[in-house]
């Protein structure tokens, strides 16, 4: 019988090298990754906001106007009090959606831009903003 004296692995230069390169390749993909999650977001605002939208329009069909402010989505889910051509849920997931950032959507009617304001004001919750913050309108 016959033994070998060589082993078979990695040496331990190996396995650094190839740290390094991995924490290179983490660092350079990494942040762009981050800038595409931003942007999703802000993309799965302006489909929530279409999808609220398209409730709205539904309500509107029925009702013959559009939720009040003080109704708000609200009666997208549920029935207001003295309408009684309601026939909702007008939403699919029957309830009211936050949008992508864990904040309320924003609904004003009669709105300043149209027949009613939808609206997110992004990352930072607050009016304006650029980029990751900017705000997410239907108008």
């Amino acid at each position: 019988m016959k033994y070998s004296n060589s082993q078979n692995g990695f040496t331990l230069i190996e396995l650094l090298v190839v740290l390094v390169i991995l924490g290179l390749l983490a660092g350079l993909v990494g942040p762009q990754v981050l800038r595409y999650t931003g942007s999703a977001k802000s993309d799965t605002a302006v489909l929530q906001i279409e999808e609220l939208g398209a409730g709205l329009d539904l309500f509107h069909l029925e009702v013959g106007r559009y939720p009040t402010t003080d109704e708000g989505l609200k009666a997208l889910v549920e029935q207001p009090t003295g309408i009684s051509t309601w026939n909702g849920p007008y939403l699919k997931k029957k309830r009211i959606p936050m949008d992508p950032w864990g904040n309320e959507y924003h609904y004003r009617s009669p709105g300043q831009q149209g027949v009613y304001d939808l609206f997110s004001y992004g990352n930072d919750n607050a009016e304006g903003g650029d980029g990751n913050d900017a705000d997410v309108v239907s108008w």
